[in-house]
């Protein structure tokens, strides 16, 4: 029973509510959706992400010199600060187009970032991986000896070679520049995870080892942060990052490649993604927890309700091996807000939103332990991060200008 006040005010308002004029309740109702609307917009303003400013100290990093000493702290190139310049002087110039702004040409072919939070225990097993594959694919042409000594060099017509260059008819093997590079981001770690990267540079070649760069955040950002601070200062023709524990098989970076170019735009714009999908029903899937299993399911459900189609057609969207071409970039890093482990979502919706082709590229996977994901809570906290996500793209908290 409400008391008598209580009763009294409800007999009020239904009175009024029964004599008002039809325009006045379409006036009522329309100043409360207006107010509803606005205390919305302000939730989730105030609970949105938003990046924290890059330190200086976060913009420098640390390589193997020739002669295998640790070189002081040099400055990392960064082709976004570049791009930023140019687009405020093509805004002047009433040219706002990212197309029109472009970004910087690449120096090597391929730029490797790895985001590493207290990774001392599983990087250097997965940085040999890389290496051996970066090297022998992407490293300086090697001529064939013929068996007399003299040098001969292959030609094949143009074809694509599995790790996704082109032969020239020319018999080159190299379209565009050549070389990779590793740029591995210690996000805030407390471990040696700085020095075992290091000492890994140390025990390669000189030229293997200079092409390593180790920079190091003040504090944890997220593996979201992590990924796209690298992405920042890569050099590459194509950029991929990959998680430290070695869970993806490095060697499917070819796959990714070749599928990403048979989808580029006229532009060069595009992104593959390494898909576990079609694992789904093998052994390494099947023999996980149910509670595991089911919050797998219940966020891909989450995401298909959430994103947008092309985004939500993604059977798998948290795997941590995705690649874009260098065009692609300037579309989706300085764009980008989410700093956990959603952040990949986000990539892919700016992609979407940017009509930027995406492929989904199956790959060799396997579990890994030592995983500093909390199923349950992280579970939690991700669809939580999506609903603020997709809600502040939506309703105008985060834009691209």
């Amino acid at each position: 029973m409400l008391p008598a006040s209580a009763n009294e005010i409800v007999t009020t308002i239904t009175d009024a509510v029964k004599d008002a004029p039809p325009f006045m309740l379409a006036g009522y109702l329309l100043l409360f959706l207006f107010v509803l609307t606005q205390a919305f917009y302000l939730f989730i303003y105030t609970v949105a992400p938003t990046p924290r400013d890059i330190l200086r100290s976060e913009t420098a990093y640390r390589h193997i010199e020739a002669n295998g000493s640790i070189s002081y702290f040099k400055p990392l190139p960064c082709w976004n600060n570049a791009y930023d310049q140019r687009k405020k002087t093509a805004r002047e110039k009433a040219s706002l187009s990212d197309g029109d702004v472009g970004i910087e040409d690449a120096e090597v072919f391929m730029s490797l970032v790895v985001p590493a939070f207290n990774e001392e225990n599983r990087l250097g097993l997965m940085l040999k991986e890389a290496v051996d594959y970066l090297e022998k694919e992407y490293g300086k042409p090697k001529p064939e000896n013929t068996a007399n000594g003299s040098v001969r060099h292959r030609s094949s017509g143009g074809q694509q070679q599995a790790n996704g260059h082109l032969t020239s008819d020319k018999g080159s093997t190299r379209q565009g520049p050549n070389g990779w590079e590793i740029l591995i981001i210690s996000d805030g770690s407390k471990d040696k995870t700085i020095d075992t990267a290091l000492d890994f540079a140390q025990s390669l070649d000189s030229e293997s080892a200079g092409h390593i760069r180790v920079a190091s955040l003040v504090e944890n950002r997220g593996k979201g942060g992590a990924v796209t601070h690298g992405m920042r200062h890569v050099r590459g023709k194509y950029a991929v990052f990959a998680d430290a524990d070695g869970a993806s098989r490095f060697e499917d970076l070819g796959k990714l490649v070749r599928e990403l170019k048979k989808i580029e735009d006229r532009d060069g714009r595009g992104v593959a993604v390494g898909s576990r999908a079609h694992l789904v029903g093998s052994e390494e899937v099947v023999k996980r927890s149910f509670l595991r299993n089911l919050l797998m399911h219940s966020f891909h459900l989450l995401l298909w309700i959430l994103t947008p189609p092309a985004t939500a057609a993604i059977r798998d969207t948290q795997c941590g091996f995705k690649l874009f071409s260098r065009p692609a970039l300037p579309y989706i890093i300085p764009h980008m807000h989410s700093e956990s482990w959603i952040f990949d979502v986000e990539m892919l919706m700016l992609a979407e939103a940017a009509t930027i082709p995406v492929v989904e590229v199956p790959i060799g996977w396997h579990e890994v332990q030592g995983s500093k994901l909390n199923v349950l809570w992280d579970s939690l906290g991700m669809a939580w991060g999506l609903f603020v996500l997709r809600a502040a793209w939506a309703i105008g908290v985060y834009s691209r200008t």
